[in-house]
């Protein structure tokens, strides 16, 4: 094995990378692409970007408990970079702690499912056209970045 091989194990996957792989799974069955960890700003990260088949965007926070959510004191400043707000939480999640605006997905990782979906409030065109052009380039790197591991220091992020 050379080191451009990935490597061979990886690390076990924190409660909110599972609650995000049964979303991604859950989304990828109503035609969504999803980017986990994605920065769609400086100072944000959201655990889930999706991109609809009809251009819409969705935004997914992951909350594995009760403290995962009240720490987060950044939620309500990922409402202007998506169509859609929504929590993913496990079955035993108190969800009457969550916002009602918010949309509520209930997930574990192998699966999802929808519980409420939230008002739709439709991005501008221009920052949709920027978020589109953003999770492309940033799913092309990361899967370029899989494929060939020794380009990733190669070059710097435009």
């Amino acid at each position: 094995m050379s080191d451009l091989d990935p490597p061979s194990t990886a690390a076990p996957m924190q409660p909110g990378q599972m609650l995000a792989r049964g979303v991604c799974r859950h989304l990828r069955g109503y035609g969504f692409a999803c980017v986990e960890e994605f920065v769609p700003a400086r100072g944000l990260r959201v655990d889930v970007m999706a991109l609809g088949p009809k251009g819409e965007v969705w935004v997914i926070e992951c909350k594995s408990g009760r403290a995962d959510f009240t720490s987060d004191h950044k939620w309500q400043g990922y409402l202007d970079w998506c169509d859609r707000y929504f929590f993913a939480v496990d079955a035993g999640f108190p969800v009457e702690i969550l916002p009602d605006e918010a949309g509520l997905i209930l997930a574990d990782g192998f699966g999802a499912e929808i519980i409420r979906h939230p008002e739709e409030g439709r991005l501008p065109a221009s920052r949709r056209k920027a978020l589109h052009l953003n999770v492309a380039r940033t799913a092309a790197t990361r899967l370029q970045s899989y494929r060939d591991p020794g380009v990733a220091g190669m070059f710097k992020d435009k």
